[in-house]
């Protein structure tokens, strides 16, 4: 197998274990059971439980420190991919764009802003008074945000 594509299987390995135990696996679980049944002949919901399996175990595993299941995860996918990238030409067309949008859904630090408002009654005049940070695409700020 092409070096390239020994590579691009441990990226992707790599890639998926992290959004194993990231906020965003719901996102992205779906998506890779498809690439994954669609190169085995399985059932998108056999490999869909088998991800979720593996997440259960990464997730009982980093909660008690053991880092050999890490690796053990990252051994198991890598094989995994390596035999889907080797099966099918177009897998791995297909496996760069999913990690192209896996690094959309990596979580993006929060900003955290504090706002500190004073009400009396006779401000508020026995209305409504709400307090938002972001709404949609508008901050606090009344910037669009991008």
């Amino acid at each position: 197998m092409e070096a390239e594509l020994v590579a691009l299987a441990s990226t992707g390995a790599a890639a998926l274990v992290q959004q194993m135990v990231g906020e965003a696996w719901e996102q992205t679980r779906g998506r890779v059971a498809a690439f994954f049944a669609r190169r085995s002949g399985q059932d998108v919901a056999v490999i869909d439980g088998e991800l979720e399996e593996a997440r259960a175990d990464l997730v009982d595993a980093e909660r008690s420190g053991d880092e050999e299941a890490r690796d053990e995860a990252l051994a198991e996918w890598r094989s995994r991919m390596r035999r889907a990238l080797r099966n099918d030409p177009e897998a791995a067309a297909e496996l760069r764009a999913l990690l192209d949008e896996l690094k959309g859904t990596e979580a993006a630090p929060r900003q955290v802003v504090e706002t500190h408002n004073t009400m009396s009654h006779s401000t508020v005049h026995g209305g409504t008074v709400i307090q938002a940070g972001t709404v949609g695409s508008i901050n606090s700020g009344g910037e669009r945000a991008g």
